[in-house]
């Protein structure tokens, strides 16, 4: 058995009666074996405890995959949510609430039934449940759950699960970012030329909106990019861009809880993450370029014609 496998079979004992109590301690010895982040780091805790929890959250979207799902909608009829979504949400929110009960939260889930989506200066924790809901509903694997965490409104580290194939992607600011017990480089393609490209549609589905995304797909086809993927998840597409897999990703009509915690991951990798005009990532402003060089991030960025998905904490 593997070590994350390992640690997942006990977040599963773990989890029985889950989301009614906080996180149980690791044994003895346990901690020091994860080893994500330095012995007296203000925030150890809170991530050792992140990773628990996703690994609980992941057992528990992995069982409802293959299950009948109730599904409704939010902003389209291709925007979809499940009772998973909700359930999972709550499990780790509650968990988190009854451990640092100072800290706030934004969770995709909670956001849409209105609460108000506020990056403060304090610890906050940023999370979305099931990333890639509709490869959810539709029994498709590739489905994750993320939870970033912040401080004075700067990103400390994000945790991104995969919850069918057991990869735990960890980054923590300053210490580097890892897939499971492996560090993560991006590669260093400076051009659109030879690029393997990841992107995603949006919830949009009118016609001036798919003009827009077709025409950015084919103006980086135009300049002979290798391929360009589309697999439902923002936040593991993000984590290929950090792992090497890919080279680039852009998109219109994601969040903060798409982008929180891949975005550590990514700069911890060596990568960069920007907005799509070029300048510096806002994390509310629903876009973002993601790159394994600045030279390839702004070559993109030239090439984009925008798609307006409004801002975050402005809903």
């Amino acid at each position: 058995m593997t070590y994350w496998a390992e640690r997942e079979e006990r977040a599963m004992k773990s989890s029985e009666g889950a989301g009614r109590s906080a996180l149980s301690a690791d044994r003895d010895g346990e901690k020091a074996e994860l080893n994500i982040v330095p012995a007296g780091d203000p925030w150890k805790e809170c991530m050792e405890t992140a990773v628990q929890l996703a690994l609980r959250a992941g057992q528990v979207i992995k069982k409802a995959l293959t299950e009948e799902k109730r599904v409704s909608t939010k902003t389209s009829v291709v925007d979809l949510v499940t009772e998973t979504d909700h359930l999972v949400e709550e499990l780790i929110i509650s968990a988190l609430r009854e451990k640092f009960p100072s800290h706030k939260f934004i969770g995709e889930e909670s956001t849409s039934a209105g609460s108000k989506c506020v990056l403060s200066d304090s610890p906050t924790w940023i999370i979305d449940p099931i990333d890639g809901t509709c490869n959810f509903v539709h029994r498709f694997p590739t489905v994750a759950v993320s939870i970033g965490f912040a401080v004075n409104q700067e990103l400390e580290f994000g945790v991104i699960y995969h919850c069918t194939n057991g990869n735990m992607y960890t980054g923590r600011k300053g210490h580097g970012a890892f897939c499971n017990q492996e560090r993560l480089h991006v590669t260093q393609e400076t051009g659109i030329r030879n690029a393997f490209i990841l992107t995603e549609i949006g919830p949009k589905r009118d016609p001036a909106t798919l003009k827009l995304f077709l025409g950015n797909m084919e103006k980086m086809l135009q300049f002979q990019a290798h391929g360009i993927r589309v697999i439902g998840s923002s936040t593991l597409a993000l984590c290929h861009i950090a792992s090497g897999a890919a080279d680039a990703y852009y998109q219109y009509g994601l969040h903060c809880w798409d982008l929180a915690a891949a975005t550590v991951i990514i700069r911890e990798a060596g990568g960069v993450v920007i907005d799509t005009t070029g300048g510096p990532l806002d994390l509310m402003s629903c876009r973002v370029i993601a790159a394994g060089t600045m030279e390839l991030a702004q070559s993109i960025a030239q090439m984009l014609q925008t798609i307006d998905y409004g801002r975050d904490d402005e809903n």
